[in-house]
């Protein structure tokens, strides 16, 4: 292998690495684990004063994102759910323990479909997808570590809000 191909392929990788650690480690921000962390079941529905949304809604709410970046990002035949209304759950609360567990679980096995896509050297990073507006996949690796912290944030302030929050 040439010099040249030798530095692309290990930029491509360092890249690999520090989106997969973007995507699920705790860096300069909380992660979406310890956010949820230990989260007492009866403050899961419960919207503070003057804030639009609840615990629950904040984790369906990227349960759902993070798969539809997902299908979009590995099936060029994906239709994305309807916005806002498919992206926001309207309970207030999970309709049980279970429900709370298989969200939980979906958001950690879709990220790791998502960081093994990020991980496969057949996958292009930079290229964009045929089926898309100029979207690739480095972008949408960013999109959802951006938009997970996001919302982890904002998991944080109501946890803090309802004193449920251990720093």
């Amino acid at each position: 292998m040439s010099q040249s191909n030798q530095s692309v392929t290990d930029v491509n990788a360092a890249v690999r690495k520090q989106l997969v650690n973007l995507l699920t480690k705790s860096q300069a921000h909380q992660s979406f684990e310890n956010a949820v962390k230990d989260l007492p079941a009866d403050l899961r529905g419960v919207k503070p004063d003057k804030l639009p949304y609840t615990i629950w809604q904040l984790v369906d709410h990227i349960r759902i994102v993070q798969k539809d970046i997902l299908e979009f990002s590995r099936d060029p035949d994906y239709q994305s759910p309807p916005w806002p209304a498919g992206y926001w759950t309207s309970e207030l609360a999970p309709a049980s323990e279970a429900d709370w567990q298989t969200a939980l679980d979906r958001i950690r096995q879709d990220r790791d479909e998502f960081v093994a896509l990020v991980n496969d050297p057949e996958q292009d990073l930079y290229e964009p997808f045929a089926h898309g507006k100029g979207q690739n996949l480095l972008r949408e690796a960013l999109l959802i570590a951006d938009h997970t912290a996001y919302h982890v944030g904002e998991i944080i302030i109501i946890r803090r809000l309802l004193n449920a929050w251990k720093s």
